[in-house]
């Protein structure tokens, strides 16, 4: 089932603009980094889960890219964007072959069960 979304005829004409570029500098930078890296992790400085996937990440062995966009008190807006755009709703948000995971506890489940590896056809 997809996410819901609001239709853009549903927005005014005269927003229409603001709200597809608000923050889309953080959304693109994103998109580009998911495209080129084979594993690639959003985060926000100060976050233990962050944090926890990067370090599942190294103890697994996986090289990765890593992505930091402000802490709890700065960039919110800006990872809002994210947020919108991925429908996840916490950080970190982890993307593996371009494909959003999930977070930390998402990333641990599949490296337990050896699914990451065969995602990243490595297993």
């Amino acid at each position: 089932m997809p996410r819901s979304i609001l239709e853009e005829s549903r927005l005014h004409p005269a927003i229409r603009d603001k709200v597809s570029n608000l923050h889309a500098d953080i959304v693109h930078n994103v998109q580009a980094a998911a495209a080129s890296n084979r594993i690639l992790v959003v985060g926000m400085a100060g976050n233990p889960h962050c944090r926890r996937a990067r370090q599942a990440l190294d103890a697994a062995g996986h090289a990765y890219q890593y992505l930091e966009f402000g802490s709890y008190f700065s960039q919110w807006r800006r990872r809002s964007a994210l947020k919108m755009w991925t429908g996840w709703p916490t950080f970190p948000m982890v993307f593996a072959r371009g494909v959003l995971i999930g977070g930390a506890s998402d990333l641990q489940r599949l490296l337990d069960s050896g699914e990451f590896n065969r995602f990243l056809g490595e297993a």
